[in-house]
Parts: C-alpha cells; sequence; structure tokens
C-alpha cells in the first residue's frame, strides 16, 4: 500500500463527502419552505441505502470479473469479501498502491450521489417510502450495471471490465454518462410519472438563495476530489483535472448569467448556481481530454445551452422541478460529445477531437455511449416508477402538497416561526 496515493485518497473521500450536505443544500435551497427538510431528507435517505448496497454487492456488479461486458459477477466481493485482510494474506491494492477497500469507499460516494441526484425531479410531491424504494431498486437495476459499463476497464481490478469502456472506446473519465446523464434520463421519467405539481408554470420562488449558492460552492469544492481524485492518485493528472474542473466552472457560469441577462433582463443567484453546477457537470466526462483553454469552450458551450434547455420543461409539460434534465442530462451529453469535438493530443490523456484534426471516429464513439445510456435508463427507470405508482403509491395526496410535505411526512419544519 503507497502511503502518499492513500493520503491523497482519504482527502478526496473526505471531499466527495462534503457533496452529500452540498446537494442538500443546493436542492433545500430551492424549494418551497413547506418541503425543504423533505428535500434534504431525499439525499440523505439515498446516500444511506446506496451506501449499505454497495459494499454487500455493489461494488462486485460493477468491478466484479464481467459477465459478457453489461455486468460485474456479484459473487467476486460480496459482502466486501478479499478486499482487506489485516495480517496481508490478501492483496489489497487496485492502482498505484491504493487500497482496494478504500477504492470502494471512493466509489460508493460516486453510486450514492448519482442517485440522490435524481431527487430533485421530484420535489415537493413524492413519497419518501417511494422514493427510498425507487432508489433501492434503481440503484441495483440502472446505476451499477452503467457503471459497470463505463468505469470497469480491463485488467485494473477484474480480468474483463464493460463493454463502452473497452470495447466501444469512448471515454467518461469520471462520470458523464454514468453520472449525470444516467441520472438526468431517470429524472425525466420519475418527472413524468409523477406529473406536474400543483403550482407548476406559476413561477413559484426558491425559498432560500443563500442555502442554494451555499450548497452548489461545497458541491464545486467537492467535485474537486470527484474530477481530481478519479486519477487515484496525487499527480499531474489530478492536477490537470482540476484546473481544467475550474476553468469550465467559471466559463459556465458567466455564460449562464448571460443568457438570463438576454432572456429576462436579470442575474440571479440561482442563476448562478445552476451554471456553476452545469460547468461542473460537463467537464466531468472531459476533464482529463482537453486543454485548459478546451475546458473554457466547454464550460461555455454549456452555460448557454443547459439554460435554454431547463425552458423545454414548460414547453413540453413535464415538471421536472429543480432542473435535472436540463442541467444533468443536457449538460452531461455536451460534456461527453465535447471529447470528440475539442479532446487534444496536448492533454492528460491525449484524445484528439474533430477540431484537433482526429475526425469523427471519437464523436461516434461518444455519441453512442451517451445515447446507449441515456435509452436504458430513461426506460427502465419509467418502468420502476410506474410500478411503484400501481402497487404502492408514488405521490402524495393535493391535501398534503397544499399543507407540505415537511409538516405531513416529517413532522419537523425547516424553520420555527415564532
Amino acid at each position: 500500500m503507497d502511503t502518499g496515493t492513500t493520503a491523497f485518497m482519504l482527502c478526496s473521500i473526505i471531499g466527495l463527502t462534503l457533496m452529500i450536505p452540498g446537494l442538500a443544500l443546493f436542492y433545500g435551497g430551492m424549494v418551497s419552505v413547506k418541503s425543504s427538510v423533505n428535500m434534504m431528507m431525499m439525499t440523505y435517505g439515498a446516500v444511506a441505502i446506496v451506501g449499505l448496497l454497495w459494499f454487500v454487492f455493489g461494488f462486485s456488479l460493477v468491478f466484479g470479473d464481467s459477465l459478457g461486458g453489461f455486468l460485474g459477477d456479484p459473487t467476486d466481493f460480496f459482502g466486501s469479501s478479499g478486499m482487506f485482510s489485516l495480517d496481508g494474506s490478501t492483496d489489497q491494492t487496485s492502482v498505484s498502491g491504493l487500497s482496494l477497500l478504500l477504492f470502494s469507499l471512493f466509489q460508493a460516494l460516486f453510486a450514492c450521489i448519482t442517485v440522490a441526484l435524481i431527487s430533485g425531479a421530484a420535489a415537493d410531491r413524492m413519497k419518501f417510502s417511494a422514493w427510498m424504494v425507487f432508489a433501492t431498486v434503481w440503484a441495483v437495476v440502472v446505476y451499477f450495471p452503467v457503471a459497470h459499463w463505463v468505469f470497469s476497464f480491463d485488467g485494473v481490478i477484474s480480468e474483463k471490465g464493460g463493454w463502452i469502456a473497452n470495447k466501444l472506446g469512448a471515454l467518461d473519465f469520471a462520470g458523464g454518462t454514468a453520472v449525470h446523464i444516467n441520472a438526468g434520463a431517470a429524472a425525466l421519467a420519475v418527472a413524468i410519472v409523477l406529473g406536474k405539481s400543483a403550482n407548476f408554470g406559476k413561477g413559484t420562488k426558491p425559498h432560500s438563495v443563500p442555502l442554494t449558492l451555499l450548497g452548489a460552492g461545497l458541491l464545486w469544492a467537492g467535485w474537486y476530489a470527484f474530477n481530481g481524485g478519479s486519477w487515484l492518485g496525487a499527480s499531474d493528472g489530478a492536477a490537470f483535472a482540476m484546473v481544467t474542473s475550474f476553468l469550465a466552472t467559471c466559463a459556465a457560469t458567466l455564460a449562464w448569467l448571460g443568457v438570463e441577462k438576454w432572456k429576462d433582463g436579470h442575474v440571479t443567484g440561482i442563476g448562478a448556481a445552476s451554471g456553476a453546477i452545469t460547468g461542473l457537470v460537463a467537464i466531468t466526462p472531459s476533464c482529463g481530454d482537453v486543454t485548459p483553454m478546451g475546458a473554457i469552450l466547454v464550460g461555455l458551450v454549456a452555460g448557454a445551452i443547459c439554460p435554454l434547455a431547463v425552458g423545454l420543461k414548460e414547453r413540453f409539460g413535464y415538471d421536472d422541478s429543480l432542473d435535472v434534465v436540463g442541467v444533468h442530462l443536457v449538460g452531461g451529453v455536451i460534456g461527453t460529445l465535447m471529447i470528440g469535438v475539442v479532446g487534444s493530443a496536448e492533454s492528460v490523456q491525449g484524445v484528439e477531437g474533430l477540431l484537433y484534426g482526429g475526425g469523427l471516429d471519437q464523436l461516434w464513439k461518444q455519441f453512442l455511449a451517451a445515447a446507449a445510456v441515456l435509452v436504458y435508463s430513461f426506460v427502465i427507470s419509467l418502468g420502476i416508477a410506474l410500478a411503484i405508482k400501481k402497487t404502492m403509491g408514488i405521490r402524495i395526496s393535493p391535501e398534503d402538497e397544499e399543507v407540505g410535505i415537511d409538516a405531513r411526512l416529517h413532522r419537523d419544519p425547516a424553520y420555527e416561526l415564532i
């Protein structure tokens, strides 16, 4: 075990854990005061259930020896077996001297945060019990297989890995497909099944912009661990990923605010927070494949397109309450495709995109990966949500929606008014 690598990954895991309250605050500030506690609890509930599933069999389904390129062998590391040994009798290393058990914790947080992202589409109207069932089933039948497709490489942990990583050759360094397109497609399915909230289209305002900005800041900080930590070591690659992540986020924030000013004549705190997250989403898959100038372009493109994509929910009538589709699905697609456009041999991974003379080959691979994950996640997520709706029910009653989920389901309000 390499102590330097271990120390770096311990710090990255702390950074990733900060994304849990970051996401809770980011979402919690954007909803009505009557449901802000519920919104935050959906994040914490998802983390709790997915974290347990991961260490029982999730890691094995993702990083176990591949069964046809589509799913890892569930018996390889079931119950975290074979991942640790105090007497040195079991090989504890995976990459660069990193403990396999610690690598599992790092990846567990990816799984937890991905599932929690979906909850933004269900704000104000989904039963907490239904959400917990959805989060459980979705993690098993959607996230774990897709993460295997994308993150499991031949010979790194197990002999055979997933089909996107090894056979297709598409690039996704830290989760544009497995995390953001995956969660965004699921959010669209959930929003469709839940139907419109009572306030849809009425221009309801967030109850606390400062909480949302604080949450966005914590997510920004944690994203350095998300992208930089994915290099699994304190290296030039980690530094490169952090710099490109920073630049794309700055560019996307400015672009989003510019579109806001052009459309509505205002620049808003929610716009600044959303722009920052959009930049982070878009650079996630490409943080090691584009130059710093390329990262700025990625951020500008995502920051300009995503606020326009957010408006599609009004046009098509799906109530994606907190714009998971517009930010994560669209932003994830943009970031994934931009590798095939502005990928550069001067970056750490050295893959050339269309504008650097690489032709259409890599762009086509990126498109296929994005499309495969989008379709799979949407179809299966729709099935899960419909099954929950037909059995236990998925939506709270109109009366509970009017009073507020916090008062009806969780007892304690966000604020005690004296």
